[in-house]
């Protein structure tokens, strides 16, 4: 019981002996964090050496891939230019070392380039050399039915009508990236053929798709002139 005189009780939050008991906890806390230290610290510092490894590696690694896709930027830019010099065998030497050392995007075009520049002089040669495009399952499905295309290109002239079909009637397929010259091929080699009727299929095919190119369709219609009337397109 207070007596007269005496002043309010002391609140347990003002207790004279808080500063002691937060002085121990403090301790506790150090030791507690000593202790995790000398257990795990050398964990501690292992990991944080291999993420500072692991990012400067990465860093390294992209300035490498920077380096070389400048370097072979650089070279296929010498080999345009060789081929635009009418230099087409060196130019075709210089696209097929690019295809070799250059990093995956690179290469890819410097093997079409280098087929490219071979068909100009060897179009047999090039033909194997697109086929080979064409079955290599690491250039993606456009850039192979590309090389299946440009062979058709060169064949169109000098092979028959059933030659040109197997290698660009997979290509007509609705859908399928180039379709359309595809079609346009294959009416001009069944024309070449004299097989007007499957000229005249082609190119249906050609005019009621609503995707065909104004230039397609404006080549298309000389083909057209040249078969006669029945060769008109169904509304």
């Amino acid at each position: 019981m207070r007596t007269p005189g005496e002043g309010p009780s002391p609140e347990p939050g003002n207790c004279v002996s808080d500063p002691i008991f937060a002085e121990v906890d403090e301790e506790v806390r150090r030791e507690q964090l000593k202790q995790l230290w000398a257990k795990y610290g050398t964990l501690f510092i292992a990991a944080a050496c291999i993420i500072v490894l692991a990012v400067a590696g990465w860093r390294g690694y992209q300035w490498w891939e920077g380096r070389k896709a400048a370097e072979a930027g650089a070279k296929f830019e010498s080999a345009v230019l060789l081929g635009e010099q009418n230099k087409a065998t060196e130019a075709a030497a210089a696209f097929a070392k690019i295809a070799a050392d250059a990093p995956s995007g690179y290469r890819e075009l410097a093997r079409f380039r280098e087929t490219a520049a071979l068909a100009l002089h060897d179009p047999k040669a090039a033909v194997k050399s697109y086929d080979a495009l064409a079955a290599d399952s690491t250039v993606g499905p456009a850039l192979r039915d590309l090389a299946r295309l440009r062979a058709g290109m060169l064949l169109v002239d000098t092979d028959s009508y059933d030659q040109v079909r197997e290698r660009l009637e997979p290509l007509t397929v609705t859908g399928r990236t180039f379709r359309h010259t595809a079609r346009e091929l294959l009416a001009f080699a069944a024309w070449r053929a004299g097989n007007a009727e499957v000229a005249r299929h082609w190119i249906d095919l050609i005019v009621t798709d609503a995707e065909t190119p104004a230039s397609t369709r404006g080549r298309i219609d000389v083909l057209v002139a040249l078969l006669g009337p029945r060769a008109q397109a169904k509304g």
